[in-house]
C-alpha cells in the first residue's frame, strides 16, 4: 500500500497544487476538490504573471497556447507551459509549469505535475501525472471500466475508491510508451518505464520495466 500514496509518487513541490493533496493518504482523493481548488487558486495568482482570459480560465504570460487550443473552465495553465494545436482541454485541469499538452490530447479534471509531457494524441481522464512524467504518441489513461462499476485500485490489498471515473496516478519521471493504456486505477511508481503498446493494470512499483502485454515487471540493473 505504500508504493501508491501521495509521499510515495510525487514531490509536492513541483505543482502548484501541492495544497491540495495535504492530509491525503492516496492522490485520488483530490478529484472530487479539484474543481473548487483551481478556481480558489486561480482568484490568487498575480496579475503580473497570470491572465484571466475567461470566466474560471487561467494562463500565465509566458506559457504558449495555439489559437486552436480550446480550453474549458476551470483552468490554469502555469508558467512556461505550451499548449500546441487542437488540444482539448474539457476542464477541472491544471497544466504545470513547463508542461507540454500537444496535437490533439485531451484533458479532464487531472492534474499535470511541473515538465508533464503529453505531447501527441493522448487521453488524460480522472488522473494525476506526477512531475517530468512523460506519455508517448497515443498512450492514454482510461477512466471509465467496460462493465461501469466503481475503480478497485488492486495493490497488495485492493482499496475501493469509491468512484465510477478514476485513470491513472503516474508517479515522478515515469515513462509511458507510444500507444500504451493504462487502465482504470492503475498506479505506476516513480522512474518506472513502461514499454510501447502494453496495457497496465494495477499497481507498478518505482524503477520497474513493465515489458510485455501481460505486465511482467522487472527491476532496473
Amino acid at each position: 500500500m505504500r508504493n501508491m500514496t501521495v509521499s510515495a509518487l510525487f514531490d509536492l513541490t513541483r505543482t502548484c497544487a501541492g495544497e491540495l493533496f495535504a492530509g491525503k493518504t492516496y492522490p485520488w482523493e483530490v478529484l472530487d476538490e479539484l474543481k473548487a481548488f483551481i478556481l480558489t487558486l486561480g482568484e490568487k495568482l498575480p496579475e503580473d504573471r497570470f491572465a484571466q482570459v475567461s470566466e474560471g480560465v487561467w494562463i500565465a504570460r509566458s506559457a504558449k497556447v495555439a489559437p486552436t487550443a480550446y480550453i474549458g473552465a476551470p483552468c490554469i495553465i502555469d508558467e512556461d507551459a505550451e499548449v500546441r494545436h487542437c488540444a482539448y482541454i474539457r476542464g477541472s485541469a491544471i497544466v504545470g509549469r513547463g508542461a507540454v499538452v500537444g496535437n490533439s490530447s485531451e484533458l479532464k479534471n487531472c492534474i499535470l505535475f511541473d515538465g508533464v509531457q503529453v505531447p501527441h494524441f493522448n487521453y488524460v481522464g480522472d488522473s494525476v501525472l506526477g512531475y517530468r512524467a512523460h506519455l508517448g504518441a497515443g498512450a492514454v489513461t482510461s477512466n471509465v471500466k467496460g462493465d461501469r462499476t466503481n475503480v478497485t485500485v488492486k495493490g497488495e490489498e485492493p482499496i475501493p475508491t469509491g468512484r465510477r471515473k478514476l485513470g491513472a496516478m503516474v508517479g515522478d519521471l515515469a515513462e509511458i510508451g507510444c500507444g500504451a493504456v493504462l487502465n482504470p486505477g492503475s498506479v505506476i511508481g516513480r522512474r518506472a518505464q513502461v514499454y510501447p503498446l502494453v496495457s497496465v493494470r494495477g499497481v507498478i512499483p518505482a524503477d520497474s520495466i513493465v515489458k510485455t502485454a501481460d505486465c511482467v515487471v522487472m527491476r532496473k540493473s
